[in-house]
């Protein structure tokens, strides 16, 4: 298992309920541990999510990641009132976006505004695009989609940052079709 494959894992459990995962394949040996909230009636206690990560000494088969024993690490944690108020600023964001269209990825990949870096981006903010004008690429495996919009208007908000990975159906522009 990859280092960065470690990372999605730990990232996929902190999403879920999931508290603690132990995987063994042969001699790679993976235990992840979560803490979640425990509240009482005196005062809220804390805890943040630790895992727990142990490899065998590097065979030779692939490089080991930069640890090598088991090393507690704290993982990012939303506190209960970053929770309240990112559910009241989501409610002013879907009436203002009710009446916009939506450009979205046909497919997984890296997404890029322009044909290369020296080269203007495809749409900027303001700009007016029409059905079927190219207004991204979508680099999957070393080959470059462009994506076309299924939608005429004018471009409102783009949603993704220049050579972020994009998942497939994910909103990339917002389009006021008035």
């Amino acid at each position: 298992m990859t280092y960065k494959e470690i990372q999605d894992l730990i990232k996929l459990i902190n999403k879920s309920n999931v508290t603690e995962l132990k995987l063994k394949d042969g001699d790679f040996e993976i235990s992840i541990r979560t803490k979640k909230y425990h509240k009482t009636k005196a005062s809220p206690i804390l805890s943040p999510p630790q895992q727990i990560v142990s490899l065998p000494p590097s065979s030779g088969q692939s490089p080991s990641p930069p640890f090598s024993s088991p090393v507690p690490v704290p993982l990012p944690t939303e506190s209960a009132t970053d929770q309240a108020s990112e559910a009241k600023e989501a409610q002013p964001i879907k009436e203002e976006t009710a009446n916009l269209l939506k450009i979205k990825s046909p497919i997984v990949g890296t997404f890029y505004r322009a044909p290369s870096p020296e080269k203007l981006p495809f749409v900027k903010v303001g700009d007016t695009v029409e059905a079927g004008q190219v207004v991204c690429i979508v680099e999957a495996m070393k080959l470059f989609n462009e994506i076309e919009s299924e939608v005429a208007g004018k471009i409102v908000k783009v949603l993704v940052e220049e050579a972020q990975p994009v998942e497939y159906d994910q909103v990339l522009f917002l389009v006021d079709p008035s």
